[in-house]
């Protein structure tokens, strides 16, 4: 069991517990050890815009340089920039502050290993380890030495434009582009504009407290609004480090990962470019499974998180993935999931295919889908051993029938459990989705206070 890391890297609010700068320093200084071996000694940190990301890259960069690691700092960059630009530093490790899609009173860390991949479970478990140890700095001439990056953002935006075909141009396309007040906003509009588009640029200026502030991924109706105001072809909406992405049609009709998840992979079969199934979560829409099936593609489910979703395509050698959140993995272009990279191979099927973003996404019936957060006494450990879950999920699947997907499961990191219905008929899933959340309230709950 892992102390401190979740299921990507280490989150909270800032000043409390773990996202407090004594504990980076300390956190700096056992993956120094842990990570710090061999390939130069050398590791890589990026941040997104938050104000407190300045504290903890000075935290970071003490705790790496009493470990007698050197570090390169790269500045404000997406997190698939750090996974991308560790491996072709051939650095050691990439550390990453941020807080993805949270608000700025949040902050994290998050690391990747030398090939630009997340952490596997023995490094971290081996990171948390030396955090029980006491910090001892190695003797002053092996300390570490820190220099910038001033190339970062051009190495990254190169790379981006170099997952589509040399030959594919935007010209001719106006784009809305928002960057969410993050750590795409000096990179992204760089790489649309480079190959052609017009771009008209919405959370692009970062104040280090507007990250996700009513733009974004998280808010994508600006720019679904930008869209049909500015009269624009489509949108694109990025989180606060760029790992996630959704878009707008020229209607202003926002586009899930589902339904770009689709876009890519429909892409992908036509040219005999795609490999194993398709991968998604148990969240993924009914309506993804049963489009792609139409294509006669195969299609797995993995519980929610992209590394899990990454796992998956390792094992079975697929190269495409995703969830409905926009975080989008294309592991024939890079290791992890890209907002930037994911945008691009949408760009590419439509121009490709010579069809609207409106169009292809017209293929992908979404099902109803209801969620509900039930909050309850503790994390049940075995959620269908608590006695009449099972068959309160049985009854319910039974008046679904086969026509749609009931989903209980605990979340993993609040006391909650998610309750999702999903089916054909949107009133008879939110009437299910209710009942069944209301028997697990009766069986498991929070007590209801009294009134008065």
């Amino acid at each position: 069991m892992r102390k401190y890391f979740g299921t990507d890297g280490i989150r909270g609010r800032v000043g409390e517990a773990t996202i407090s700068p004594d504990f980076v320093l300390k956190l700096g200084w056992a993956a120094g050890r842990v990570l710090g071996r061999g390939n130069g000694r050398t590791v890589l940190i990026g941040k997104d815009t938050r104000i407190s990301g300045y504290m903890f890259e000075s935290a970071l960069e003490a705790g790496l340089v009493a470990a007698g690691v050197d570090i390169r700092l790269l500045g404000p960059m997406p997190t698939p920039g750090v996974a991308y630009l560790t491996r072709t530093f051939r650095a050691s490790a990439g550390i990453v502050i941020t807080a993805s899609h949270n608000p700025y009173e949040d902050n994290g860390i998050k690391f990747f290993s030398a090939d630009g991949d997340k952490l596997p479970d023995d490094l971290e478990l081996a990171i948390e380890a030396e955090l029980e140890r006491p910090l001892r700095t190695v003797e002053a001439g092996a300390l570490g030495k820190v220099r910038r990056v001033e190339d970062a953002s051009g190495r990254y935006i190169e790379f981006c434009k170099g997952t589509v075909p040399a030959a594919l141009s935007l010209k001719g396309l106006k784009l809305v582009i928002d960057c969410a007040n993050g750590a795409t906003y000096n990179i992204a509009p760089y790489v649309f504009e480079e190959l052609g588009a017009e771009v008209v640029r919405v959370g692009a200026q970062p104040d280090g407290f507007n990250i996700n502030r009513g733009v974004g991924s998280t808010a994508a109706a600006t720019m679904a609004r930008m869209v049909v105001d500015e009269g624009a072809d489509l949108g694109i909406a990025f989180d606060g480090d760029g790992d996630r992405v959704l878009m707008s049609d020229a209607d202003g009709n926002i586009v899930d990962g589902d339904q770009l998840l689709y876009i890519i992979a429909r892409s992908r079969h036509a040219v005999g470019q795609l490999v194993g199934p398709v991968v998604g979560t148990l969240m993924s829409n009914l309506g993804l499974e049963h489009a792609l099936r139409r294509l006669g593609l195969g299609f797995a489910r993995t519980p929610v998180g992209d590394r899990y979703i990454m796992e998956r395509l390792k094992r079975d050698g697929g190269v495409l993935g995703g969830e409905q959140s926009g975080h989008i993995i294309c592991r024939d272009r890079t290791t992890t999931g890209d907002g930037i990279v994911a945008a691009l191979q949408v760009l590419a099927a439509l121009i490709h295919a010579e069809q609207s973003l409106a169009d292809l996404t017209s293929e992908v019936r979404r099902y109803p889908q209801v969620l509900i957060n039930v909050p309850v006494r503790e994390r049940p450990r075995e959620l269908f051993a608590v006695p009449g879950v099972a068959d309160a999920v049985a009854e319910f699947e039974r008046e679904l029938g086969d026509g749609g997907r009931v989903l209980l499961r605990p979340s993993g990191t609040e006391p909650l459990v998610r309750v999702m219905v999903e089916g054909v008929d949107g009133a008879q899933v939110a009437r299910l989705a209710e009942g069944l959340a209301g028997r697990v309230r009766t069986l498991i709950g929070m007590p209801v206070e009294p009134l008065g």
